[in-house]
């Protein structure tokens, strides 16, 4: 199964790179200043760029990119209150617009955060290492599966040319979840025979519609309650929870995967056209399986729990709070919870000024495959194996570049399990 899966990603529609290697020029010594820049202003752009200023004093902010102009003054109104000497962002590297993130990279920059919603981060990511940036980039990195065949493609090329990449996903970040997957590896649990994550909380804040929005606008403005922007709640925030049952599992991927899901508290004719729950087996062979349950919905109970049943033991993780193995080799850990949004900026600045390799491309392209293929599966209400995911042709949106301020958008279908079609 493994090798038909190599020569299915070598053969099956992934043109491998001819461009020669090359020795990138913004390679950066422990006494050089490092140019940031920060395409997407919302409230994780702006996290991300202040973590990137803290990490490292020979970070200095050179440029902002969004669409919107308002965002941009927001990031950039937090960002004068911080230590001025840092922040050189004058009017002419203030870009916005759809081709924003482009002038942003071309400006001069030695790293760039993409922190834009995930729909874009195909396109932005593949300029980025094109023009040969370091990239710190939010998860989930594609919303279809065409798209993600791109980002692998970006991967293998920032591989090649020693560029670092960190993901956003985070929990990999966290020095206990660190220890306690150390442990787990080592066999502290014995063989894994099932995992079971859940991440379950309310809805996300919705903007009412103003005045002069468009309809763009007021997706763009709500994009995490849009597939096409943020290719659901399983894609888009109950990833972390499939990220570590991906952790756990060392990037192996499943043979099939069944889901159920749907939208039984949202109002069906408004605020977009996500589902409000999802429940996932991925079905690993040979009676292993991983079970995700996601689900926002106001009023029920909350839940961000990891539990995994080994042949010597049992993990039991509540996030931020308990990481605790029982059996054979029981542990609790008891060190410092860090703060893990900042530890990835910290290591990705160390990795850039002692040029170590760095590179989370791998593991952010199959957690981000994992969710869209339970999405898929809970859809369409079909099992699907991973030879049909990796050939499906459904694309969720356009291309950062088709987009534009007065474009005409396809209805917002909410999907209906069994009626959908595999596409």
């Amino acid at each position: 199964m493994n090798i038909s899966r190599r020569q299915f990603v070598k053969t099956g529609g992934l043109a491998l790179s001819t461009m020669p290697f090359i020795s990138i020029a913004n390679t950066i010594d422990s006494k050089s200043t490092i140019k940031v820049g920060l395409v997407g202003c919302g409230g994780r752009g702006t996290g991300a760029v202040v973590q990137a200023l803290t990490a490292d004093p020979a970070v200095v902010v050179t440029a902002l990119a969004d669409v919107y102009q308002d965002q941009l003054d927001q990031t950039l109104k937090v960002l004068n209150n911080k230590d001025r000497a840092r922040i050189d962002i004058p009017v002419e590297r203030q870009f916005v617009g759809f081709d924003a993130y482009k002038k942003l990279i071309d400006s001069g920059v030695d790293v760039v955060l993409l922190c834009s919603p995930p729909n874009f981060r195909p396109d932005h990511l593949e300029y980025a290492v094109q023009k040969n940036k370091h990239i710190f980039c939010e998860k989930p990195v594609a919303v279809d599966i065409p798209s993600l065949k791109r980002v692998m493609e970006s991967v293998k090329l920032a591989k090649e040319r020693n560029l670092k990449l960190v993901s956003g996903f985070c929990f990999r970040y966290s020095f206990p979840n660190r220890e306690i997957m150390k442990r787990v590896q080592a066999g502290a649990i014995g063989d894994i025979k099932s995992v079971m994550t859940f991440r379950c909380g309310g809805e996300l804040t919705t903007h009412d519609r103003k005045p002069d929005w468009s309809d763009l606008d007021y997706e763009l403005r709500n994009w995490f309650n849009y597939q096409r922007y943020s290719g659901d709640l399983i894609v888009e925030q109950s990833i972390h929870s499939v990220d570590y049952m991906n952790w756990l599992m060392n990037n192996k991927l499943p043979k099939a995967v069944f889901a159920t899901g749907g939208r039984q508290s949202r109002p069906w004719n408004i605020k977009g056209n996500i589902f409000d729950h999802f429940a996932v087996e991925y079905d690993y062979g040979d009676g292993i399986k991983g079970m995700h349950f996601a689900r926002q919905q106001n009023g029920a109970d909350s839940r961000n729990t990891v539990e995994v049943i080994g042949t010597k033991g049992v993990l039991d993780v509540n996030i931020m709070s308990n990481y605790a193995i029982k059996g054979d080799s029981p542990y609790v850990y008891s060190g410092t919870i860090n703060n893990m949004y900042q530890t990835q900026h910290d290591e990705l600045m160390k990795a850039i000024h002692n040029n170590e390799v760095l590179n989370d491309g791998d593991h952010m392209v199959n957690s981000t495959l994992l969710a869209i293929w339970g999405r898929t599966a809970a859809y369409t209400g079909k099992k699907i194996t991973y030879e049909e995911i990796m050939n499906s042709t459904e694309t969720l949106g356009p291309h950062s570049d088709q987009y534009s301020k007065d474009m005409k958008l396809d209805e917002a279908e909410i999907a209906r399990p069994g009626l959908k079609k595999f596409v």
